[in-house]
């Protein structure tokens, strides 16, 4: 059973986050480690094949620089560009998040992959039992750099309960529809949603702090000023309504496809005439048959 973060924010709102234990985490470790075994087995092949008289301090060189550069730049390179997810935790549905919920950074991808490269693994690690150790004393399943970088692992399929079903303030729809959605993050999105689930359940003034908080963030990234008068909730629920509207919009759109043409075959007792675009005509009526039948005078 999954558990969820006891984490506190600056406004003293509990962050309903869902951390990945040392399973979840030992497994999509596992499958990146897979794939810098590989980057690493394509690296020497070619570096035998480009350089096969090089001498054995170059060879030597060279291949400590390509351990360190596939060992230390891909969760370095991976978490920056997707914004804390690797392959093996995009396959697991993780991603690393800051303390505060916040996407992280290339600072915080690189402690965490020094870290993990002197002292959680390979180093000083002795093969990972640094990291497992310090994961399981950890009630967030935290290994040493996640300390140092200030980090955690999450699960992104959040509960239920912390799901708001949004629906379009009245009034609102045709200044939503002119709003640039493009620009919105999904963590910022995935923030603003979890807020208003959880609206009603935090005190007044930790409400109106984060929500005047979210309502910024949510504008500067639209490009929109939030209109004078409206409270940062309704901003947000106009908002992320209209961008489910506009994802569903899609979506449909993508899987209906329009129904070819119906083609008719002439039907019996009808032919076709030349000078009409619309098809057919009726022929000519025919002359009844005489009747053999004579009745009886």
């Amino acid at each position: 059973m999954q558990e969820e973060s006891d984490l506190v924010t600056g406004e003293a709102v509990v962050l309903d986050l869902r951390v990945a234990k040392l399973a979840s985490r030992g497994v999509a470790m596992l499958l990146d480690v897979l794939v810098q075994a590989a980057l690493l087995l394509i690296a020497v092949f070619v570096l035998v094949f480009a350089m096969p008289s090089a001498d054995s301090s170059l060879a030597l060189t060279l291949l400590l620089v390509l351990f360190v550069l596939v060992v230390i730049g891909y969760p370095v390179l991976f978490e920056t560009l997707s914004r804390g997810r690797s392959l093996g935790k995009l396959a697991l549905g993780l991603r690393v998040v800051r303390l505060d919920g916040g996407p992280i950074r290339f600072r915080h991808a690189l402690t965490r992959a020094l870290a993990g490269f002197f002292v959680d693994f390979w180093a000083l690690g002795f093969l990972g039992a640094v990291a497992v150790i310090v994961s399981l004393t950890s009630s967030d399943g935290r290994r040493v750099g996640d300390f140092l970088a200030g980090t955690l692992v999450i699960r992104e399929r959040v509960p239920e309960s912390a799901q708001a079903y949004v629906v379009m303030p009245p009034g609102l729809e045709g200044w939503a529809a002119q709003l640039d959605l493009s620009r919105l993050p999904d963590d910022l999105a995935l923030a603003s949603r979890q807020f208003l689930g959880r609206y009603h359940e935090l005190r007044p003034e930790a409400a109106a702090s984060l929500g005047q908080g979210l309502a910024h963030q949510v504008a500067n990234a639209v490009g929109a000023a939030i209109p004078y008068g409206l409270p940062p909730w309704t901003f947000l629920q106009a908002v992320l309504a209209e961008r489910r509207n506009r994802d569903q919009a899609r979506l449909a759109q993508a899987y209906v496809r329009p129904a070819p043409p119906v083609q008719y075959p002439p039907q019996p007792g009808y032919s076709q005439h030349p000078g009409l675009a619309s098809g057919y005509v009726p022929d000519p009526p025919r002359a009844e048959p005489e009747n053999p039948f004579t009745p009886p005078s």
